[in-house]
């Protein structure tokens, strides 16, 4: 039962990630995951927060089935 509610929630984060990424959102939490990772994927950031989504969004999914 666990991992559903833990799956639930990567996956919750993985979409944060990939919407914000996506939107090129102004939400402060999401400001700070910028400032971040500009620094090593300079104007690259918003296409890495989007393929890390997809990526989190697919680990949560694996955790909420069971494999993982």
């Amino acid at each position: 039962m666990m991992h559903i509610l833990w799956g639930s929630l990567i996956i919750a984060a993985g979409l944060f990630l990939l919407v914000c990424g996506s939107l090129k959102s102004n939400f402060i939490i999401y400001r700070f995951l910028v400032a971040r990772s500009k620094i090593l994927w300079g104007q690259y950031v918003y296409r890495f927060h989007q393929i890390t989504g997809v990526i989190v969004i697919v680990f949560g999914a694996l955790v909420v089935f069971g494999y993982i």
